[in-house]
C-alpha cells in the first residue's frame, strides 16, 4: 500500500517543522505539503490530494474553524485532526471544532525539544490517529468525494441517539470527574449503571447532581428518557429500556443476577441496542469483573459504538480491559478525555453540514 500523504496547516514555522519530523519518522507516511493559513491550505487540498490534514487553530487570514467549515462543505470526509493548545480558549475551540465535523484532536506539547517526553508522547498520540484515520479513510474513498456525495444512510447510521455508561470500582469518583464536563445543552439521553446497592445509587445521583450542568436522576420504572438528564439504574435492580408510542422509556425489574450483579451492565447495554439499533454509544469504564463486555459485543455487532477508559486512569482495569482484548473498543481513553470523546461522537451526525461521517474502528 502507498504511503498516507499528510497536509500539515500550521501559522507556526516550529509547529510546521515539527509536525513534519513527527510525519517523517514514520516510513509508512509522508508529507504531502505545508500552508500556514487557510486559504493556502484549501488550495494545497487540490493540488496535492492528502489523505488527512492536521490543522492549527489559532492562524492569521483564516483561522482554524473557518478553514474546518470549508473542508467540511468541499470534503466531508477527509480526516481532520485539529492541533490545539492546551489552554482554557484552546479546549473550547478544540470542543467547537469536534461539532462543527474535525474528526480528532491532539493537544500541542507543553516543550518542543525533541527528546522531551511531552513530544514524544504527542508523536505517538498523533502517528497513531494519523495512521488509523488515514487508513480508514483510504478503505472508503478511491479519491476524493466532493459535496453531495455522502450516502444519507451513512450519516444516519452514525448520529448517537443515546449514551450508556457501564462503570464499577472507582466509579463513584470517576463519574465525579466525568460527568460534571457534560454540557447543558447534550443533546441525548445519558443512562449510567454504577454496581452499588440500595440508597446508595440515590445518594450518589443527588451527590452528582450538584456538580452537573445536567439533571441527575436515580431511575424510576416509566421514567421516559429524553434529553437534559443523567439517569443512574438504582441499587438492586436491573435497568432496561422500552419503546413505546409515547417514547422510550426505563423499565426496572428484579430478574436474576448477571455478572453476579443487579443492576448490571449487559442487559442495559443490550436493551439500549433493542431501542436504538445503531444509534448507541456505550462507555465501559473502571471495575473489576467483565460486566459489559457481552453488551458491548452487542453494540458492536449493531453498528454502535464503544468507549472503553484506558488501564492507567481506571482504578481497576477489569471491565474495560476484557472490552479491550475483544478488540472492540472504537477508541481507549483515558479520564480526563472521556467526556470529550463522548461529545465528539455524539456530535457526529450533527455537524452544520450534516455530512460528517467517521470510522476509527480498524
Amino acid at each position: 500500500m502507498r504511503r498516507l500523504r499528510v497536509l500539515i496547516v500550521d501559522d507556526s514555522v516550529v509547529m510546521r517543522r515539527m509536525i513534519s519530523d513527527m510525519v517523517l519518522s514514520d516510513p509508512t507516511l509522508e508529507v504531502a505539503g505545508v500552508a500556514h493559513h487557510g486559504h493556502i491550505a484549501l488550495a494545497k487540498i487540490q493540488q496535492v490530494t492528502p489523505d488527512l490534514v492536521t490543522l492549527d487553530l489559532d492562524m492569521p487570514e483564516m483561522d482554524g474553524l473557518e478553514t474546518l467549515a470549508r473542508i467540511r462543505a468541499e470534503y466531508p470526509d477527509l480526516p481532520v485532526i485539529m492541533v490545539s493548545a492546551l489552554t482554557e480558549r484552546g479546549t473550547q475551540m478544540t470542543l467547537d471544532a469536534l461539532a462543527m465535523g474535525a474528526t480528532d484532536y491532539v493537544t500541542k506539547p507543553t516543550n518542543i525539544l525533541p527528546n522531551q517526553s511531552s513530544v514524544i508522547e504527542v508523536r505517538e498520540e498523533l502517528l497513531g490517529k494519523i495512521k488509523s484515520l488515514g487508513l480508514a479513510y483510504l478503505g472508503r474513498n478511491s479519491g476524493q468525494r466532493r459535496k453531495g456525495a455522502v450516502n444519507p444512510e451513512e450519516t444516519a447510521r452514525s448520529r448517537v441517539e443515546i449514551v450508556v455508561i457501564g462503570v464499577s470500582t472507582g466509579g463513584p469518583n470517576a463519574l465525579m470527574r466525568l460527568l460534571p464536563e457534560i454540557p447543558a445543552d447534550f443533546p441525548v439521553p445519558l443512562v449510567v449503571v454504577q454496581h452499588m446497592p440500595p440508597m446508595f445509587t440515590r445518594f450518589l445521583a443527588e451527590r452528582l447532581e450538584k456538580g452537573c450542568a445536567l439533571r441527575v436522576r436515580e431511575a424510576a420504572h416509566g421514567d421516559k428518557l429524553e434529553p437534559g438528564t443523567i439517569w443512574i439504574a438504582p441499587g438492586d435492580f436491573h435497568l432496561e429500556m422500552e419503546r413505546t408510542a409515547n417514547g422510550v422509556m426505563v423499565r426496572l425489574h428484579q430478574g436474576p443476577l448477571e455478572n453476579s450483579c443487579r443492576p448490571a451492565v449487559d442487559p442495559t447495554f443490550r436493551s439500549a441496542v433493542d431501542c436504538y439499533g445503531s444509534r448507541v454509544l456505550g462507555v465501559v469504564m473502571t471495575g473489576m469483573g467483565h460486566d459489559g463486555l457481552q453488551g458491548a459485543r452487542c453494540i458492536c455487532d449493531s453498528g454502535g459504538k464503544i468507549l472503553a477508559q484506558d488501564e492507567k486512569s481506571s482504578v481497576v482495569w477489569g471491565m474495560p480491559r476484557y472490552v479491550v482484548e475483544e478488540g472492540l473498543p472504537d477508541e481507549v481513553v483515558p479520564l480526563d478525555q472521556l467526556a470529550l470523546s463522548i461529545r465528539k461522537y455524539v456530535a457526529i451526525g450533527r455537524a452544520p453540514t450534516g455530512e460528517l461521517r467517521t470510522e476509527v474502528k480498524a
